[in-house]
């Protein structure tokens, strides 16, 4: 019953829809909680699966390729130019000097220099899956952390295929005779230079396809208006990627990603990532469960102090070097321990040169054990030393002042009487609207992009986490007289809402509200000045259908200000009830009344134009 297909799938998804939720619940993020399972539902606790978890995993690892095609898809071709110096810089740089620092401390460890190199090489390279997964589920990518680690990532995936290269001229020649037939692929019939032209071919090929020719039969397939049908051409693409990377030796995500980069200016981006989302996202949760399935607790119970102080020394290697990496290339205080912190693991392609690296006898097999125990581990570590930074190490940074703004902003010392938090399209409107009637405004946003297009076009903003108390002091916050909290994130303003309310009293606080929900907990925190997103472009519209129905113009207008004032009231009233039953008894209550008031109105509304009728 246990070696069944449907059993086994579904243990996975019963841990997964078990341990992700209360993860998240407990602030431990859904990349733990899939570890978590793992180890749970695992052989060295329940026993539901077996020892299958790396054959899974490598299944698994196909979730990375598809994450990688998604990114593509956000990352203009131009976008990617303006990336080449971080990619080359920030990435050459990482990966040559973590795998020169291990090497070293592998050599004074005594080992050979060909187990040394192979060792630091692997170490070297970081977990593509959990580091992106984490960041887009903090919403980081965007930021200057988020940027750095994926042109680290990005750079780590373009030198595998070196990698993959140098392994079998490090191999043991006298014993690499018994291995050598499992490693015999079409590649390796031809020439070098044959290889090197295929290699080059096949990168050329995933470039001009994704820029001319599924552009068509996408569109072919979406004029067929069966969903199932793109889904598949989708999946087929990236699939197909895969495979032919895979043949010639380069890594599949790479290719997915070229791809996807290819298709950013496709009328059909949203529509495919709509398509893959689902399936990268099931099965990068299987390969977090396969994961923790495969920590070898037998091995880690008898070598506990070894393997704990590996995973530790590596991971504390690697933070040094990122770090310093960071503080390089004028990476700011908070933002560089993100970006160290999210890279100290050793990543899943570490199986892969493990595994290769055994067979082709570089390393012995209780090397190679052992590193596959502290590789899983530094990768479930990870959430817990993200956690450890966001909750401890940033939230202490932010009590601090004076230290170096500088390198988180670009922000001048200024005094003007209204700040405005966030410039997306809500911030934007109410600072061309205040520009307009020449009251001055200090911008914040903490998208990059976003303020160097505005800055083109003429606006002056600045870069920084407004959310931060010593970057508003900056700012002027202590001086001016009205903060507009505009940003897009609910939990960023809600934070923004409390500390500004600590430090700031002496700022009016309006803020942004995306619906009826978000606004209660705004006005529970004590905010008076609350606007809904959607409220008056709805009312603005129930208006004109009003009018296209007949009514006056006056007549709709009014009605639509009795809504709103009504409306407000509601909210308010609404906003303290805590009981569910409550609420909808209440929230039906106040239905019925709107419609009396409304009534009422339209019949003083008709009396009124009677009096007027006589008199006139």
């Amino acid at each position: 019953m246990q070696d069944t297909f449907f059993f086994q799938a579904m243990i996975y998804l019963a841990g997964a829809v078990i341990m992700v939720p209360i993860a998240k619940r407990l602030g431990l993020g859904s990349v733990l909680g899939y570890l978590l399972a793992g180890v749970i539902i695992g052989p060295a606790f329940l026993g539901l699966i077996g020892t299958e978890g790396q054959d899974i995993m490598h299944f698994a690892e196909f979730g990375v390729v598809m994450m990688l095609f998604v990114i593509g898809l956000e990352l203009e071709p131009d976008r990617l130019w303006r990336m080449r110096k971080k990619i080359a810089g920030m990435g050459g740089i990482q990966v040559a000097g973590t795998t020169i620092t291990l090497t070293a401390i592998a050599l004074a460890f005594g080992f050979d220099w060909k187990t040394a190199l192979v060792l630091g090489m692997i170490i070297s390279m970081s977990s593509t899956a959990i580091v992106m997964q984490t960041l887009d589920e903090k919403g980081w990518m965007k930021t200057v952390a988020g940027r750095s680690s994926f042109a680290v990532l990005l750079f780590q995936d373009i030198a595998i295929i070196p990698m993959l290269a140098i392994l079998p001229l490090l191999a043991n020649k006298a014993l690499q005779n018994n291995t050598v037939a499992a490693h015999v692929t079409l590649m390796d019939s031809f020439p070098k230079w044959i290889q090197a032209l295929l290699v080059l071919s096949s990168v050329t090929l995933v470039v001009l396809s994704g820029k001319y020719l599924l552009r068509p039969i996408f569109h072919a397939m979406a004029k067929t208006k069966m969903h199932e049908m793109f889904t598949a051409m989708a999946l087929l693409v990236v699939v197909g990627i895969a495979v032919l990377m895979t043949s010639v030796g380069l890594s599949p995500a790479l290719g997915a990603f070229l791809a996807g980069v290819m298709l950013a200016n496709s009328e059909y981006r949203h529509q495919l990532e709509i398509a893959i989302d689902p399936f990268k996202g099931l099965l990068l949760g299987l390969f977090f469960i396969s994961v923790g399935s495969s920590i070898d607790f037998e091995l880690l119970l008898s070598k506990p102090l070894q393997i704990i102080g590996l995973v530790a020394g590596i991971m504390a290697i690697k933070i040094t070097v990122l770090y310093s990496l960071g503080k390089f290339f004028k990476v700011g205080y908070s933002q560089n321990f993100i970006f160290s912190f999210g890279l100290s693991q050793i990543g899943e392609f570490a199986f892969v040169l493990l595994s290769f690296s055994l067979q082709e006898n570089i390393l012995s097999k209780e090397i190679t054990d052992l590193m596959m125990a502290v590789t899983a581990l530094s990768m479930a570590f990870t959430p817990l030393l993200m956690m450890f930074n966001e909750k401890v190490l940033m939230k202490s940074k932010c009590s601090m002042t004076g230290s170096e703004e500088e390198d988180e902003s670009d922000v001048d010392h200024e005094s003007n009487p209204v700040i405005i938090a966030g410039y997306g399209h809500f911030g934007n409107t109410i600072g061309r609207f205040l520009r307009a009637n020449n009251i001055q405004a200090t911008v914040l946003d903490n998208n990059s992009d976003n303020v160097n297009l505005l800055r083109k076009l003429g606006f002056k903003v600045y870069y920084g986490d407004a959310s931060r108390h010593d970057l508003l002091q900056i700012a002027g916050a202590g001086r001016a007289q009205v903060i507009v909290i505009a940003i897009g994130n609910r939990e960023k303003r809600m934070e923004m809402i409390e500390m500004v309310k600590k430090h700031f009293p002496n700022l009016y606080i309006l803020v942004r509200s995306e619906n009826r929900d978000d606004a209660y907990d705004q006005m529970n925190a004590g905010i008076m000045h609350i606007y809904r997103e959607t409220l008056d472009t709805s009312l603005r519209v129930g208006i004109d259908v009003l009018k296209l129905l007949g009514h006056s113009s006056y007549e709709a207008t009014r009605s639509a200000k009795t809504f709103f004032t009504h409306d407000e009231k509601t909210l308010k009233y609404l906003a303290s009830i805590r009981n569910q039953d409550e609420y909808i008894s209440a929230v039906r209550e106040k239905i019925e009344e709107l419609e009396r008031v409304i009534l009422a109105d339209r019949e003083a509304m008709s009396l009124e134009n009677a009096e007027k009728t006589m008199l006139t």
